[in-house]
């Protein structure tokens, strides 16, 4: 598809994944972030080191190495930029679904 296809530029819920070589990990991170959405990603590699520099530098809530969709229901889920606020998740959830009120009253 090419880059600018409505499964590459917007946000689409559901089972999709847009295929495209690229020569650089930079070129890689620079297309990775190039959109205003952040969801999720997924890095595929056999070098784990690769792995963690990239995944440290994508914009996205949650990035896999080497799988999709594996969660651990217990950790933070939520997107970064255009792709939703807070996060939910174990403790998470606290935060997010509530709303914290200080009441200071001097006796």
């Amino acid at each position: 598809l090419p880059d600018d296809s409505a499964v590459v530029t917007e946000e689409i819920f559901g089972p999709c994944c847009h295929i495209r070589p690229f020569d650089t990990e930079e070129e890689a991170i620079e297309l990775a972030n190039s959109l205003p959405y952040g969801l999720a990603s997924a890095i595929w590699t056999e070098n784990s080191s690769r792995a963690h520099r990239v995944a440290g530098q994508i914009e996205a809530g949650i990035v896999w190495v080497n799988s999709w969709f594996l969660r651990d229901l217990r950790t933070a889920f939520g997107g970064a930029k255009q792709s939703g606020i807070g996060r939910e998740g174990g403790v998470h959830s606290l935060e997010f679904y509530t709303e914290l009120k200080n009441i200071c009253v001097k006796l």
